[in-house]
């Protein structure tokens, strides 16, 4: 059996590629290295995984964030020996599933659009460049929390239309104390800022949300994307719930901008079951 995990900070998308071809899959809450315990994910382990086990496991692939550190690997690895003490473990960071699960073993560009964003030029089998990822403090265009934080500034300083910020603070009544705590004194604040990509979605009719993301993708796509040699004759990729739900705003960015778009999923996890069937053998 082969174990394959799609890791994120809110939650972890399992696959189970048993020897007859059949597939079982598992969910379980997030872990991100950076913020939780390591004894966090040996819970998760021990109650989501380890009971949907019925074969003996020879392979494990195991891809989230905050892996990118030696030390965050290790303590993954030895969490899954404890229970799979034969098994091979393979430990990548998201945006190599992201790679994997988009361009299989073609050459490309593979971004990540969700709550945080990130890119990568991909060979067909490895990452061969990435654009420094600054996090949403200093960066992320184009993400769930550039949005959120984007319409928050508006919402504050007044930018936002009159009709449409009623509806804004009819939903969320918050004095700006309260969201100044929210973000500055709360965990996830990340996540906190990226819930409100759900209304722009929502009022996506609005030429002001319409516009909010126009300029977030293309600021992605300047940052990012333009960023890598020979961009224009490759074909760029996207996983992640932003990319998805606003799918029609990203591939009207780029063809603006004379990019190609082509895959485009909610997450990487059916990609990489594809990708890794190859390794029942």
């Amino acid at each position: 059996m082969i174990v394959i995990a799609d890791s994120g900070g809110s939650k972890i998308d399992w696959r189970l590629l048993k020897q007859d071809g059949t597939i079982g899959q598992a969910n379980s809450e997030g872990f991100n290295p950076y913020y939780q315990p390591i004894d966090h994910f040996k819970k998760i382990l021990i109650e989501s995984l380890v009971p949907q086990v019925s074969e003996p496991v020879t392979k494990i692939f195991f891809y989230g964030t905050g892996v990118s550190s030696e030390r965050n690997q290790q303590l993954i690895k030895d969490s899954f020996q404890i229970h799979f003490p034969n098994a091979r473990i393979e430990v990548g960071w998201d945006l190599l599933a992201a790679a994997r699960a988009l361009c299989g073993t073609e050459q490309g560009i593979s971004c990540i659009l969700g709550t945080g964003s990130n890119s990568c030029l991909y060979n067909g089998e490895k990452i061969i460049d990435n654009v420094s990822n600054l996090g949403w403090i200093l960066a992320d265009e184009g993400s769930g929390t550039s949005l959120g934080k984007q319409l928050i500034f508006d919402r504050f300083r007044n930018k936002m239309p009159g009709e449409l910020q009623k509806q804004f603070n009819a939903r969320f009544p918050w004095t700006r104390e309260e969201v100044l705590e929210k973000v500055y004194q709360q965990e996830k604040p990340g996540a906190f800022l990226a819930s409100f990509a759900k209304f722009i979605f929502q009022h996506l009719k609005e030429p002001y949300c319409y516009q909010l993301v126009y300029n977030n993708f293309s600021e992605f796509y300047e940052n990012n994307v333009m960023k890598y040699e020979n961009y224009q004759n490759l074909k760029v990729h996207f996983t992640g719930s932003i990319a998805f739900y606003f799918s029609n705003v990203l591939r009207q960015v780029a063809n603006d901008k004379g990019i190609t778009v082509k895959n485009i999923l909610e997450g990487p996890i059916a990609g990489l079951t594809l990708y890794h069937k190859k390794d029942l053998n």
